[in-house]
């Protein structure tokens, strides 16, 4: 896209003129007021002012260097003649927050949009990282449609524990799976704390967060590359200077979000998604960004995706490298090289060129990290959508990090209530389960978790750790963390707290797992089923008022982004008026 071809802003048309510069009592009020708190007159007369949108938190590992960066950010707007304002937002530290971010995405959503609007501001840069900090910022500025450009925290750097390379998240629960069944001590279970997540920055596997910036740069919403920087290089910082001198540029073509996030964009996504082996999560959140766009977007279409592209990315959970190699290996756009003929190289980013133009001089520099085609990390499909009379509206599986053994797979249901129920008994000697057995969680989705918490990889009975068992097949409503593996299948739509199938499994009933059919099937006499339904009473609601009450009544099912109803239709929000 050449600046020829794009609408261009003059100061008179700059959203921010509307407070500043007319000649009448209450621009005079928004003059003073905005000199009052040290700015100079010139500073914002005319110039464009930027919204440093920060999700900055003393709480959150993952941002906890995000103040720094947003002055690296404002250098960059002062350098290219506009003006910054920070402007703090709710940060969604994953692990810490609860009970579980993915229940604050939309409020985080909601929340960026309204800072947008209500302010003064031409365009906005977006900080965040964390797992659901990345869509929910993209989510919120695509509804307001200034011009956005986000600028991802970065992961933390490599660690190693006694010789082995470890991975934030991963080798949490590998370890805790191990100190269970007696492999390791409470000694080393300490030790680990310290040693495990050595640096800022967000987890350094291909988790939800690495997946999330990473597609966020597939779609073109950051600088070429900027999502593969570590945390703490200082490379970092550059990047967010850099970032602070691109939105000036956007806000006076008016390339917004609604101009980048396409159809074709989304499908791009898809497949960098199934190349990185990335998190389960991405569906949920694709979907939802896409329904902000306007766009409609099938679960059909992962699928797809899904048997066509294999992971190529050698990172844990699904590979044995961690997001630092990535980065030295060529980073983002040295996978992206692997996969032209598989995307759209037309389309637009926030530099203003092309994606095919951003990836054009992309190499890989160290080929058992970022594989080529012919050889992937692993056969299978990454994320396989499965349907049947348990998930009618379909149900997630990351394959590749499943055990192989489980693709096809017959088992009597062991069935939890709920989160509690499962943590009551899960260890429970006489629990009746092998290891054929199958998981069922229930009551854990967007609206019986509530926010659909990441309970879905099922912890392994004790019994069957100390016997070896380290897999087994899990289904839930409820997400899992990206860090995390197993042959867990996720996201069963609709929910049971709802009165979804998953609502009438009992304990003792057969299910049946096919990956390579794409079929979850419980396997159990229709009319049976049908006297479980008319059994079947909804839960009475749990929550009177605050926001948990509003997830209660307006969160979407899973294979719809779990947004909130009133989120994703209507006409939009009109300016607010200057009075």
């Amino acid at each position: 896209m050449s600046e020829s071809d794009s609408p261009r802003k003059s100061r008179d048309t700059l959203r921010s003129a509307r407070w500043y510069l007319a000649n009448d009592m209450r621009a005079f009020a928004h003059r003073q007021r905005t000199q009052q708190m040290g700015f100079r007159r010139k500073d914002f007369m005319g110039r464009p002012v930027v919204a440093v949108v920060n999700t900055w938190s003393e709480l959150s590992p993952c941002h906890i260097h995000l103040r720094d960066r947003a002055e690296a950010v404002k250098r960059g707007v002062w350098a290219a003649g506009g003006m910054p304002v920070e402007l703090p937002a709710l940060s969604l530290g994953e692990v810490i927050v609860k009970p579980t971010t993915m229940m604050y995405r939309n409020m985080l959503a909601m929340e960026t949009e309204e800072l947008l609007r209500s302010h003064p501001v031409d365009g906005a840069v977006l900080l965040g990282g964390c797992d659901k900090t990345t869509p929910a910022l993209i989510m919120g500025a695509l509804s307001m449609d200034l011009p956005a450009i986000y600028v991802p925290a970065g992961a933390m750097s490599n660690a190693r524990w006694r010789g082995q390379k470890v991975g934030a998240g991963t080798h949490t629960r590998k370890f805790w799976d191990e100190m269970r069944a007696g492999k390791i001590t409470p000694e080393d279970w300490v030790e680990l704390e310290s040693r495990m997540t050595r640096t800022i920055g967000t987890c350094n596997t291909m988790g939800t967060a690495s997946t999330m910036t990473a597609l966020a740069e597939v779609i073109g919403l950051t600088l070429p590359g900027a999502s593969s920087i570590p945390a703490s290089d200082s490379g970092h910082p550059r990047m967010c200077q850099d970032a602070g001198e691109r939105i000036v540029g956007m806000i006076f073509e008016d390339l917004r979000p609604s101009r980048i996030v396409t159809r074709a964009a989304i499908s791009n996504a898809i497949v960098a998604l199934m190349a990185m082996g990335g998190s389960t999560n991405a569906v949920i959140h694709l979907v939802a960004i896409a329904r902000r766009a306007g766009l409609d977007l099938d679960l059909d279409a992962f699928d797809r995706e899904g048997r066509r592209t294999p992971v190529l990315a050698n990172i844990f959970p699904a590979g044995d490298n961690l997001m630092e190699d990535f980065y030295f290996a060529g980073g983002l756009p040295a996978l992206l090289s692997r996969l032209v003929d598989r995307l759209d190289l037309a389309c637009p980013t926030v530099n203003g060129r092309t994606l095919g133009e951003n990836i054009a001089g992309a190499r890989v520099w160290e080929e058992d990290v970022i594989r080529p085609l012919g050889r992937p990390v692993s056969a299978g499909a990454p994320i396989a959508i499965l349907r049947g009379n348990i998930s009618p509206d379909g149900a997630v599986i990351k394959a590749s990090a499943a055990d192989p053994r489980l693709a096809r797979h017959r088992g009597r249901a062991v069935v939890f209530r709920d989160h509690a129920d499962m943590t009551a008994r899960i260890d429970d000697p006489a629990l009746p389960v092998d290891a054929d057995s199958i998981l069922v969680l229930q009551n854990a989705g967007p609206v019986g978790g509530p926010g659909m918490p990441e309970w879905g990889a099922l912890p392994i009975p004790k019994k069957l750790l100390a016997q070896g068992v380290r897999d087994m097949v899990r289904i839930s409503d409820a997400r899992m963390s990206g860090t995390h593996y197993g042959t867990c299948v996720l996201h069963v739509a609709p929910e049971s707290h709802v009165g979804g199938p998953l609502a009438f499994v009992r304990d003792g009933d057969f299910i049946e797992l096919d990956v390579e059919r794409r079929r979850l099937h419980l396997d159990v006499d229709g009319d049976e089923i049908a006297r479980r339904r008319a059994a079947w009473k909804p839960p009475a609601p749990r929550y009177a008022r605050g926001y948990a009450s509003l997830v209660e009544r307006h969160i979407g099912q899973a294979n719809l982004g779990a947004d909130f109803d009133f989120l994703t239709a209507g006409a939009p929000i009109p300016e607010p008026d200057i009075y």
